[in-house]
């Protein structure tokens, strides 16, 4: 897949567990997992928007695109 999720880049620099976000952000340790291993099929713009602002990023910062070779 082209869309690369830096979550886990995101919550070392913050020094966050990801129990903590999870508990913050309101999901599940599952989703949170599924989605930091990039295996999310979707992400509700809810769910982001709560990321965003308690790991104090862009969206820019978690998700990036790379054109397959």
């Amino acid at each position: 897949m082209a869309i690369i999720v830096n979550l886990d880049v995101m919550l070392a620099r913050r020094k966050m567990k990801s129990n903590e976000l999870a508990d913050l952000v309101g999901i599940s340790a599952q989703n949170l997992s599924i989605l930091k291993t990039g295996k999310a099929r979707a992400v509700r713009f809810s769910t982001l928007d709560a990321l965003c602002r308690h790991l104090d990023c862009q969206p820019g910062d978690i998700l990036e695109y790379r054109a397959d070779e």
